[in-house]
């Protein structure tokens, strides 16, 4: 029965790692943020066919958005296994579970640089995507889960939050190009194409529903901007 006591020893190291960094972060991307990714990834997780390994899955999730490259280092970023190596040492010596010896640790270091949909992207351009990331099962999970939490009303949420913080305007229509992108850009850029990338089945349909809720949420922002300029 995952997970075993041993394990959850582990995640709870790793929760800890994750919400010390995290504090630091602004509200898009919070503690709450990879709690939601993380549950989300698990219950995806268990609705595949084939199991995949729910420890690396879990562990990927609340680790995913530490070294994300909007608020850490290039070098962090860049190499996540050598950053989280103290953690991984400190699971085997203190919970007996090794991570790095099992290869574990390298496929959960290497799916948090993969999680992203800047880097997805990067890679597909540059004939980079290989068949690991097309197979990888834990990947899959971690991926729809955070990406699912960019749509729908969190994701709506979330948008505004981190405009706020960059301070970028909230609302400027998409076809005035006299003026910076806005964060209604976003969705158009990127928010509004989550839906079609989507890697799992439930990820699909639960991205389907989210989908439309921003699509409702343009419309309605669309009817109040014309309502003041008429």
């Amino acid at each position: 029965m995952y997970p075993t006591p041993q394990e959850q020893a582990v995640i709870d190291a790793a929760e800890k790692i994750m919400i010390d960094t995290m504090a630091r972060y602004d509200p898009s991307h919070d503690k709450h943020h990879v709690h939601r990714v993380r549950k989300t990834a698990l219950t995806i997780a268990r609705s595949l066919p084939v199991p995949p390994d729910l420890l690396v899955v879990e562990l990927a999730s609340l680790l995913h958005d530490v070294l994300d490259k909007k608020y850490v280092t290039p070098a962090e970023a860049e190499d996540p296994y050598t950053y989280f190596l103290p953690l991984f040492k400190s699971i085997a010596s203190t919970h007996s579970l090794d991570l790095i010896q099992d290869g574990r640790a390298k496929l959960i270091s290497k799916i948090v640089s993969n999680v992203s949909w800047s880097n997805e992207k990067k890679l597909r351009k540059e004939g980079l995507w290989s068949d690991w990331h097309e197979a990888c099962l834990e990947l899959h999970c971690v991926q729809d889960a955070d990406r699912l939490d960019a749509i729908g009303a969190f994701g709506i949420m979330r948008c505004a939050a981190y405009s706020a913080i960059t301070n970028r305007t909230l609302y400027v229509p998409v076809e005035d190009t006299a003026y910076p992108a806005s964060a209604v850009h976003h969705f158009h850029d990127k928010l509004l194409l989550i839906h079609d990338h989507l890697k799992t089945d439930l990820g699909r349909s639960l991205g389907e529903k989210r989908h439309k809720r921003l699509l409702d949420f343009l419309e309605s922002l669309q009817e109040e901007y014309d309502a003041v300029i008429s």
